[in-house]
């Protein structure tokens, strides 16, 4: 067995809260380690295997601790792909709660670890041959299919599934992950399999034409997702020769496009493998409760086998333009948005990650205080959101640019007025060109950065090491953890420079909307999508007076400081032993307006605190048009505190005001420093809160929007169904799109007294709160609020249906999007009601089986 080249347990600088052991591990072919030992992996004193010995047990009782067959058949699509539209869909559940999360089974039983491990290969979609796109993605597929030690096909994921695993892998533009978590007993056998992918992969040619099909299924799941419809546009229409102008998902006509002009895949596959996958281009990393001796010595005995190379050097390319200049691009939306897109390509900025002057900036451009660009677009109508940044993705942070993508959520008006929007944009930036770089925000952000590394929030196994393992491939071995959260040496030149790449010349302008000319003789068709687009020229005297904007709008000014950053980290719960057994939270505050739970953390032990508050309002859904109404009056109330709660979101103390069923829902949680004074600006806000007419046609607008969009995926639409079969109350999202139109503000402004004439609070205080700052927090609602006590018969609980036992019900309903290609089933089995939102199903009403 080979040793080691070198290993350092004191190199990686990890954060003071972090209890866990770190190795970096650097063997004889190239390949780079980062070992971890996790000490509560067997806290409950389980035996830890030994190193040589790969543990197994019977099929029996393992199966139903795991997931299901978790294959290369449920890869994920790596943001480049942008596979996961929710954050452009804005879509919560039907009743307005928040998505869901994996619950731990059996709540009662301590939660037991698992172990993972992830490889990154530095080779992604960029390496694919133009006769063969989406070649790199079918790569990663085919590494499933079996290795010389373990031939059978299945081998991996029935061994992950049979111990309580999961596995995937994803493809990005310039590199390759795969990743696994199983049962803390089984890491050496799952890594003896997972070992192989890299060693001696079979690469079967009995598999391909089958995992052709799993390629082109995953594509076929994101042909109706418009933020991967805008991705392909932007690549299709990138310059000629460069490496983003690529199919790089692959599908079955690519790939077998691809055979039928003569290409032996298989031959291509193993000369892309043979090329790039060996010991230089990989990054692992492994976690498990075992000492590190014996995490190194699996290591060694299991990777040695990689095939030696050359170390991966990721290092800026050619600068050759992604975009033609003077371009707007006008593409046809799935869902009913207006959205405008303007990107600009900046220096490859993979060695300034401790200065960050990309997120300095977009700290600015995308802020929605006063002065800010938002807030000015705001004030004229023209947008309800903005974000900006370069994202997380691959083809946003590659060695041959970053991308810097502004996204505006416009209303018609600010469709209309387009080009001032834009306009208003080079005011913003014209005003940062002639403002010096401000050393006090970016100590702001130097400050969050550090506050976030020193409490980072442990996250599940799996993806520790796949953030891991893509962090060893762009920063330094000893910034591996801290890279991300590091903003160190202030330097304004950089920004400046950087600065500097925000001019018309380097922009593109992409238009994502329903309001699309289908008439238009300018119309050409993505190929790979189908998507409709149109290109047209921008007017040369519009981007000369982008180029040197004449005036700056008096409304721009830089923000102001931000008065939630939390200075106070004590922990609350010093004077109570570890040992205390009291579970559950103590009602402390029982009054007939108010009713407050309290439970001090004494488990996580960080400066952060939740604080729930179920608000009864008066008549709130009594009846389709209340519930239109509120849903009005919530959205204008968060439009109305939206400055104060983006400054608090950016100190990482965040906010959530929804609408579940006849009650607002207020959820603060993050640093509990500033908490009691961000729920005194948002109670006083709410008490004079008055709508405005001009705030109350941009919201009505954006509300009319989001009731259209609703159940445009066939998962959140067989959810609407089940809900709406099962609950006493449920207004249908089509008739509360009726009954919108016809609301005056008239109709609002008489509303909103008589909603909050009559209220009622029940709320929990949970974490870094002692009984007396929670008993305080109570006190700023009686205090703030003047509204009078709602009777207990008029507070409106959920109820749900009773059905008969035994009674079994379908539902088949057609999909909304007429284009959709996939179809839901869901299934209840409380007692069996099933219903179904498919691509080629009629309405059908509800019936017995």
């Amino acid at each position: 067995m080979a040793a080691a080249v070198s290993r350092d347990d004191e190199l990686v600088v990890k954060s003071p809260s972090d209890n866990r052991s770190y190795r970096l591990l650097r063997l004889a072919n190239g390949l780079c380690a980062l070992l971890i030992h996790d000490p509560e992996i067997y806290a409950d004193g389980g035996p830890a295997p030994k190193p040589n010995e790969d543990v197994d047990m019977d099929d029996g009782d393992d199966e139903e601790d795991g997931d299901e067959d978790d294959d290369e058949d449920d890869e994920e699509y790596s943001d480049e792909e942008g596979e996961d539209d929710d954050d452009e869909e804005g879509e919560e559940d039907e009743d307005g709660s928040e998505p869901k999360r994996k619950k731990d089974k059996g709540s009662s039983e301590p939660v037991i670890k698992k172990a993972a491990a992830a490889v990154c290969v530095g080779m992604g979609s960029f390496a694919d041959p133009p006769k063969a796109q989406g070649l790199a993605h079918f790569l990663e597929h085919m590494l499933f299919m079996g290795s010389s030690v373990f031939p059978d096909e299945n081998e991996y994921d029935s061994y992950l599934s049979k111990h309580g695993g999961s596995s995937n892998a994803f493809t990005e533009t310039e590199y390759t992950c795969y990743h696994f978590e199983v049962n803390r007993e089984y890491l050496k056998g799952a890594l003896d399999r997972f070992s192989q992918f890299f060693v001696s992969p079979l690469v079967k040619a009995e598999a391909m034409d089958r995992e052709i099909l799993a390629v082109d299924s995953e594509f076929n799941q994101v042909l109706q997702s418009d933020s991967c419809r805008l991705y392909q546009l932007q690549s299709h229409t990138c310059s000629q020769g460069h490496p983003l102008n690529r199919f790089t998902w692959g599908n079955k006509k690519s790939l077998s496009n691809a055979m039928g002009s003569g290409i032996n895949l298989r031959e291509e596959i193993l000369q892309m493998y043979m090329s790039n996958y060996h010991g230089g281009m990989m990054k692992l990393v492994i976690i498990g409760g075992e000492p590190l001796d014996t995490l190194e010595a699996w290591t060694i005995e299991l990777f040695s086998e990689v095939k030696a190379g050359p170390l991966l050097e990721i290092s800026p390319k050619s600068d050759m333009p992604f975009w033609k200049s003077g371009k707007l691009y006008k593409l046809e939306a799935v869902r009913d948005v207006h959205s405008l897109f303007l990107s600009w390509t900046l220096p490859c900025l993979h060695k300034e990650y401790m200065k960050k002057p990309e997120d300095y900036l977009a700290h600015l451009l995308g802020h929605e205080g006063k002065g800010s660009l938002l807030y000015f677009l705001k004030a004229k109508g023209w947008a309800s959101t903005l974000s900006a940044g370069v994202g997380t993705g691959g083809t946003q942070r590659s060695s041959y640019a970053y991308i810097f993508e502004m996204s505006i959520r416009l209303s018609d008006s600010g469709l209309k007025n387009l080009f001032e929007v834009i306009t208003a944009v080079y005011q913003y930036i014209n005003l940062l060109k002639q403002s010096e770089p401000q050393e006090w925000i970016f100590k702001e952000l130097q400050d969050i950065g550090y506050m976030e590394f020193r409490f980072a929030e442990e996250q599940p196994p799996d993806d520790y090491v796949v953030d891991l393992a893509e962090n060893m491939l762009f920063y330094s071995e000893k910034h591996i953890i801290s890279g991300e959260y590091i903003y160190e040496g202030w330097e304004p030149e950089l920004v400046k420079h950087v600065l500097s790449f925000f001019h018309p010349d380097n922009m593109r302008v992409d238009i994502l909307s329903r309001s699309f000319d289908k008439q238009s003789q300018a119309i050409r068709c993505e190929p790979w999508f189908g998507s409709q687009y149109i290109e047209e020229d921008i007017p040369p005297s519009l981007i000369e007076s982008w180029r040197n904007p004449v005036e700056i709008d008096g409304n721009f000014h830089l923000p102001r400081k931000n008065e939630y950053i939390p200075g106070d980290f004590s922990l609350r719960n010093a004077s109570i032993p570890k040992s205390s057994n009291d579970d559950n939270p103590r009602c402390i505050v029982d009054e007939p307006f108010i009713k407050l739970w309290h439970k001090m953390d004494i488990t996580f032990n960080v400066p952060r605190a939740n604080a729930y508050f179920l608000i009864s309002v008066k008549d709130g859904c009594s009846s389709l048009r209340n519930s239109v109404l509120t849903d009005l009056f919530a959205n204008l109330l968060k439009d109305e505190l939206n400055e104060v709660l983006y400054q608090a979101y950016v100190a990482k103390l965040e906010t959530s005001l929804s609408v579940v069923g006849s009650n607002l829902e207020l959820k603060l949680y993050g640093y509990n420093d500033k908490l009691a004074i961000l729920l005194s600006h948002i109670l006083a806000a709410s008490q004079s809160f008055s709508p405005k007419m001009d705030r109350f046609e941009v919201i009505k607008e954006d509300l009319e929007r989001a009731y259209r969009n609703t159940n445009m995926k066939p998962m959140s639409h067989s959810t609407y169904l089940r809900l709406q079969f099962l609950r006493q109350i449920f207004w249908d999202v089509n008739e509360k799109l009726k009954v919108l139109a016809t609301l005056t503000f008239s109709d609002l402004a008489a509303f909103v007294p008589e909603l909050l004439s009559q209220l009622h609070i029940e709320g929990l205080c949970h974490g870094n709160l002692s009984g007396e700052e929670a008993i305080n927090i109570s006190k700023i609602f009686q205090n703030t609020l003047s509204g009078q006590t709602l009777s207990v018969e008029a507070r409106h609980g959920e109820r749900v249906l009773c059905i008969p036992h035994g009674a079994n019900f379908i539902r088949s309903v057609r999909v909304k999007n007429d284009l959709e290609e996939n179809s839901v089933v869901e299934v209840l089995n409380i007692f069996t009601v099933i219903v179904s939102c498919m691509s080629n199903s009629l309405l059908c009403e509800m019936q017995p089986l």
